[in-house]
């Protein structure tokens, strides 16, 4: 197979090989670009092996296209970032890393290869999978020629993961191809060769050697597939989901008292997930809160096995699960190096109101709840409402579509209070700092009481948020407490 013609329609590749017959060596395009380029899926970052110096070629290819080329000797690794202005709008910026061809040898107690030069064969040895191992020449002899040794092009036509070489020796050489290999599968759709899954699931022990950030970049990738609950099936079957996320498979399992069972929350987590990430609507969810939004399912009931309570008269409870679900926000993003921000607290604001608009839609809804919805949900409200129509997970259709029927009805009275209150990042007009002043009092207890009437007195409609409309209640509260405006202290 020759993919001359598509290279030739990025002028980048003529460069890198007019560079490289210049300084005498080979040249190849490998890995995911090549992948993704059989699979006709997007890629904007190439890898370039070269038998020789990788940094020289780089050099040389970046004084050509004037284009920084950052060196990263002790990995004899370089990385330039090339804009090409004649092709398409969108398909214009490059990342092309170049190394020398290598070959790596590991140690059990460590992922970090020893290095050596080494032949093309040498470094297609050593790729994690038969996808990702194959080639395309960027030399003069043969420009655009395919190099599949291991038959990647009839695994890609297959839909298969597997490993070039014997699988417990790819894994065991570094077992963050386990992650890899499940990643991808989720990614692409594509089934694990079983050989290759057998070995995942006998060296599964040696993923506690990876750094955690490494795992959970994997996990990330994973979460953010299409159908993301096929890629945590399969981590569950390996026996790596134990390792990695426990907290997770303790939600596998139905338990049946008196005849009452209760659904499998492991399951119905994935589902969750699946919905979250299937839902048509996603223009009001900004992109960077695609993962987190993702997050806030997978952790919306995370707290239920240790919430489970079997009552005689309703079968299983699991009251409260929402609260503990979001106090052990922080500690799982904190084990998982995933960042203690604003994203961590997206996360948290959901698992813990993520119950709120299923109660509303149970009961005849007031303007005084639907407010208070409003001010504790703020921006996060639409990724609230996702969360919430996407646990809706029965397998009666009926049912679904008459929770969903009555979340747009919500939707719509949330809508309206909206625009009629603009409460949406409400703040009280009455603070804590202008009733110590009215009153002449230090920060206290009572302070704080008489704050929390007020917004109570506002979130339920009695006075509208203004100064002038509140200030009189402000006055009546403090007088009830034996307490007198400072201006008539000193009348």
């Amino acid at each position: 197979m020759n993919f001359s013609d598509t290279l030739h329609k990025n002028p980048i590749f003529d460069t890198i090989a007019r560079q490289a017959q210049r300084l005498g060596v080979r040249a190849y395009v490998i890995g995911g670009f090549v992948r993704d380029l059989v699979l006709k899926r997007p890629s904007k970052d190439i890898d370039v092996v070269c038998i020789g110096s990788g940094i020289a070629l780089a050099e040389a290819v970046g004084k050509a296209l004037q284009a920084h080329v950052a060196v990263y000797p002790n990995f004899g690794t370089a990385m330039l970032r090339a804009v090409q202005p004649d092709l398409p709008l969108g398909e214009q910026a490059w990342e092309v890393e170049f190394v020398g061809a290598r070959k790596e040898s590991y140690r059990s107690e460590s992922r970090k290869p020893i290095v050596e030069d080494g032949t093309l064969e040498d470094d297609q040895n050593r790729r994690d999978f038969t996808i990702n191992a194959m080639g395309i020449s960027l030399n003069e002899s043969d420009f655009g020629e395919l190099l599949d040794p291991f038959d990647g092009l009839k695994d890609i036509k297959r839909k298969l993961i597997r490993t070039p070489l014997n699988p417990d020796i790819t894994f065991s050489d570094d077992p963050l191809r386990m992650m890899r290999a499940i990643r991808f599968a989720s990614q692409l759709n594509f089934d694990i060769d079983p050989d290759t899954f057998d070995a995942i699931v006998r060296m599964n022990e040696r993923i506690t050697i990876v750094s955690r950030e490494r795992v959970t970049d994997e996990l990330n990738k994973i979460i953010l597939s299409p159908t993301p609950s096929y890629g945590f099936k399969l981590l569950y079957h390996a026996g790596l989901l134990e390792r990695i996320f426990p907290e997770l498979v303790a939600l596998r399992g139905v338990e049946t008292i008196e005849g009452k069972g209760h659904k499998d929350n492991f399951y119905h987590t994935l589902q969750v997930l699946d919905n979250i990430a299937n839902r048509t609507q996603r223009d009001t969810i900004e992109p960077e809160n695609e993962l987190w939004l993702r997050w806030s399912a997978l952790l919306h009931d995370i707290a239920k096995p240790a919430t489970k309570r079997f009552d005689p008269k309703v079968g299983w409870t699991f009251h409260g699960h929402e609260d503990l679900g979001a106090r052990w926000v922080p500690g799982i993003f904190r084990t998982m190096k995933l960042p203690l921000n604003e994203h961590m607290r997206f996360v948290q604001k959901l698992v813990r109101l993520h119950l709120r608009p299923i109660a509303l839609t149970k009961e005849q809804i007031t303007d005084s709840a639907l407010r208070r919805l409003l001010v504790d949900a703020g921006d996060d409200l639409e990724g609230l409402m996702a969360l919430c129509r996407a646990d809706i997970t029965s397998k009666n259709y009926e049912r679904v579509q008459k929770h969903l029927r009555n979340f747009d009805r919500v939707e719509r009275k949330l809508h309206d209070l909206e625009e009629r209150d603009k409460l949406r990042n409400f703040q009280p007009v009455i603070t804590g700092e202008l009733i110590m002043e009215t009153f002449g009092l230090p920060p206290s207890k009572v302070v704080g009481e008489i704050k929390s009437v007020l917004r109570e007195a506002i979130l339920d409609g009695i006075v509208p948020n203004s100064l002038d409309a509140a200030y009189p209640l402000l006055v009546e509260e403090g007088r009830k407490r034996g307490l007198t405006p400072a201006a008539v202290k000193n009348e």
